[in-house]
């Protein structure tokens, strides 16, 4: 077993057998990008010139401290899911069915370590291009996809045109507010309605076995939703 504080070990990590190569690649980008001149670095990662100590920082992730994925994440979706203060049994559940996009890693499960870095779809190294391009065949390869499997999509656009699947069904959870009759996209507050319904999900008795189920379940943990075939739309 990993003691605290060990690196990552990319054959741990979910998908490895798919994705390991290709996550090898981006470390080894990340690493030559740290001999670069910084204007050029900063520019290549999408980051601000203040943020250029991230360029090191990645420069060095394969020795670098490792945790759960579930603690290096942050935001007010993972916020408001708090997969730590899930019962047991939910966060059993959270193991086996969470799957945390990523533009480094592909995806990861919750427990999967990683270190902390900054790396994000707006990057564009030099013989990788965009992450989403780089990704999207070997996540079609690697990501489960069963025909009358149900998969509850709470990503953001960017990470969610890197992989779709051909056979599951995919229910995207949007937010919206309503006035007037009228309804408005939220934007920022969106990624905290997508970790609560998250959370209400694997609070459940029993997964959701399709679309209705899952709408069914938000609706008895207080949501306003409406369904439609490929949308779970909260009201808010």
């Amino acid at each position: 077993m990993p003691e605290a504080g060990d690196p990552v070990d990319l054959g741990a990590l979910a998908f490895a057998a798919e994705l390991e190569s290709l996550r090898g690649q981006l470390l080894d980008a990340l690493e030559q990008l740290g001999g670069k001149p910084v204007g050029q670095a900063v520019k290549a990662l999408g980051v601000s010139k203040g943020q250029a100590g991230e360029v090191e920082l990645n420069a060095a992730l394969r020795e670098a401290p490792a945790a759960a994925a579930a603690r290096i994440y942050s935001g007010v979706l993972y916020e408001r899911l708090d997969l730590a203060g899930l019962p047991a049994a939910a966060r059993r559940r959270a193991e086996r069915q969470v799957l945390i996009a990523s533009a480094l890693w592909g995806v990861v499960r919750p427990a999967d370590r990683i270190p902390y870095y900054r790396f994000s779809a707006k990057a564009r190294l030099k013989g990788i291009g965009p992450p989403v391009a780089w990704w999207r065949d070997a996540l079609a390869e690697a990501m489960p996809d069963e025909p009358g499997g149900l998969i509850v999509d709470m990503r953001s656009g960017a990470y969610a045109s890197a992989w779709k699947p051909k056979q599951a069904t995919l229910l995207f959870v949007r937010a919206f507010t309503e006035q007037g009759g009228k309804r408005k996209t939220v934007s920022h507050m969106a990624k905290a309605v997508r970790g609560e319904v998250a959370r209400s999900l694997l609070l459940a008795k029993k997964s959701p076995a399709d679309a209705e189920a899952a709408a069914t379940i938000a609706s008895e943990a207080g949501f306003n939703v409406e369904l439609t075939p490929d949308t779970l739309d909260v009201i808010v």
